[in-house]
């Protein structure tokens, strides 16, 4: 029997993952315009007293500051419009600009609005705005969510905002990056408890010194990464294209790992652990796990990223290493 991406999906599946998020930013999507903006305004707001949103460097946001700068000229009514463009996904040259945007870029055009709109100078939430049931719902699943559930979650929220007319089909993205990051100094050799395989460490090392080409040269012709509640993208150029554009300063933290040997050399790795964005910087850690599937020439044929339910899936496999 032939490995596919479909068998792979299927390695470590007992593995608990973080289900309140999909759940979540589904109920968000539910919402109206109006009741979004508002949500994310809340949200920002309740955020900012338990996470600390690291401030956007003046290099990474030049690319938003002509489209926040239109934003900020336009009368409130006009300002409130646009925002809700934003939400809805119209086809406008605002919501196109948005849509072109990186994932940081993103979560720092909502942070500028969202201070702007705490001094007035973009169309605030009217004094006294109450949010409907449904909207409190959401807002109550984002508080009970852990740190690094939250920031998923408002990641995905504001990404999915604008008009991309690539969006038909974001498994398979072929738009370039605005801008392709550099890579910085050599890496700290990572260590993982456990784990010695070359493909696996190399992975690790590579993507933390954003050096894309040399991680997706890793991966078999046809090899996939599954990112966080998404389907897999397939083949070396698409998983090179959705690093460019969504993997930028991240600090992977692998802290321990298992392997298994499947059929027909085929070997599975599973590593737990923590990831740092650049956004929220080292304030906040997102428990993950890497579950790798090797071909017989030591390949990456499959790796899924799973956002974990909870610190309880990292420990059980420190456990399972000591015992």
């Amino acid at each position: 029997m032939s490995m596919t991406i479909k068998s792979a999906q299927s390695i470590f599946s007992d593995t608990q993952v973080a289900n309140v998020v999909p759940s979540t930013i589904e109920l968000f999507n539910r919402l109206n315009a109006e009741n979004q903006l508002a949500l994310i305004w809340f949200a920002y707001t309740e955020m900012g007293k338990t996470i600390t949103i690291a401030a956007p460097g003046a290099t990474s946001m030049v690319f938003a500051q002509k489209l926040l700068g239109q934003i900020k000229q336009m009368s409130p009514t006009e300002q409130t419009q646009a925002m809700c463009d934003l939400a809805n996904h119209t086809d406008t040259s605002i919501c196109r600009s948005y849509g072109s945007f990186t994932t940081n870029l993103k979560l720092g055009f909502w942070n500028q609005l969202a201070e702007w709109m705490e001094q007035g100078l973009v169309a605030p939430i009217p004094q006294g705005y109450k949010l409907s049931s449904e909207a409190n719902t959401v807002l109550q699943a984002i508080e009970n969510a852990n740190p690094g559930q939250q920031i998923t979650i408002l990641r995905n929220i504001v990404v999915n905002m604008g008009f991309d007319s690539n969006s038909s089909d974001n498994s398979q993205k072929g738009r370039k990056p605005i801008a392709v990051p550099t890579k910085i100094a050599d890496p700290i050799k990572t260590k993982i408890e456990g784990i010695t395989n070359t493909a696996v460490v190399s992975y690790i090392n590579n993507m933390n010194v954003n050096d894309f080409e040399t991680a997706v040269n890793l991966f078999a012709s046809n090899g996939a990464l599954q990112p966080p509640f998404q389907k897999p993208i397939i083949g070396r150029e698409a998983v090179l294209n959705y690093m460019l554009e969504e993997c930028e300063g991240l600090k992977l933290m692998p802290e321990a790992g298992t392997i298994e040997s499947i059929e027909d050399g085929y070997t599975s790795i599973k590593v737990t652990g923590k990831v740092q964005t650049p956004w929220f910087g080292s304030s906040v850690g997102m428990n993950i796990s890497w579950r790798f599937l090797l071909d017989p020439q030591d390949q990456i044929f499959f790796v899924a990223v799973d956002l974990l339910a909870s610190s309880k899936e990292l420990l059980n496999l420190v456990r399972q290493k000591v015992n």
